[in-house]
């Protein structure tokens, strides 16, 4: 089960969710590829609400959405880190609520001028799109909290984002050792001051897939929000015209 703070999510006395999942489950499964975006300007309107995974380039980001989604196509995994180059926009059958595919940190093995711009729309789009709910932050459960991860989580903290942190490829280790990372790593956040939720997950097994769905429809307002088709959506021009807030968290620093 992920921890969470009271308010982020129902659960019952005895710590069992009060959640169906069920339904959400089969929502996410209406997931589809909306577009794919090299920079701000071309990402989609800047309306409804969307949450972003975000991690190194080798933490499983493709792969959590695949699961999660139950598409093994949707979001395109690779043996080679790094391959997200762009924005990836996925829709729930509505324009509205939409799950992001960032490009991934610190691992692609291409020129240093390349990676640069790619950071810098990254850093954009975390700045200015008005509609990011949350991230999902993905570690490898034998590598979490490197340096870029916590200054992710620092500037998530001073922007008041949500985040949900999930610890993949928990199935490299066995059950006792995974759920001790798990607590040195929510140990470690509370003493950063850090109060964001965390689970353990593996695309793999398909474990944590109910636990992390159920914040997904939170954050994306699921049976909150009325159905908007992509042909009545206006594609909008986003203009860069906000203060850099991550100023002291640069991206381009890695």
């Amino acid at each position: 089960m992920p921890t969470t703070p009271e308010n982020q999510k129902p659960s019952t006395e005895n710590g069992a969710t009060a959640v169906d999942p069920k339904p959400l489950m089969q929502w996410l499964r209406r997931a589809e590829f909306m577009t794919s975006a090299p920079k701000l300007s071309l990402c989609p309107p800047d309306t409804g609400f969307e949450i972003a995974f975000a991690g190194r380039s080798n933490a499983g980001k493709s792969s959590a959405i695949n699961a999660i989604t139950a598409q093994r196509q949707l979001a395109r995994a690779s043996k080679t880190p790094g391959r997200t180059q762009m924005i990836n926009f996925f829709t729930l059958q509505n324009t509205n609520q939409r799950l992001v595919d960032l490009p991934g940190y610190g691992y692609a093995a291409v020129p240093e001028a390349m990676k640069l711009v790619w950071q810098k729309e990254l850093e954009k789009y975390l700045i200015q799109r008005k509609s990011l709910a949350g991230l999902v932050l993905l570690m490898d459960i034998r590598h979490p909290l490197k340096h870029f991860d916590q200054m992710m989580l620092q500037w998530a903290k001073s922007r008041n984002l949500f985040v949900h942190v999930l610890l993949t490829k928990a199935d490299k280790l066995n059950r006792g050792p995974a759920n001790t990372v798990l607590l040195d790593v929510k140990k470690q956040l509370n003493a950063d001051g850090l109060d964001f939720s965390i689970q353990l997950f593996s695309a793999m097994r398909r474990q944590g897939l109910e636990d992390l769905a159920i914040v997904m429809a939170d954050r994306l307002h699921f049976g909150r929000m009325p159905e908007v088709s992509p042909e009545e959506a206006v594609i909008e021009t986003v203009v860069d015209h906000k203060p850099n807030m991550m100023k002291d968290y640069r991206l381009d620093e890695i």
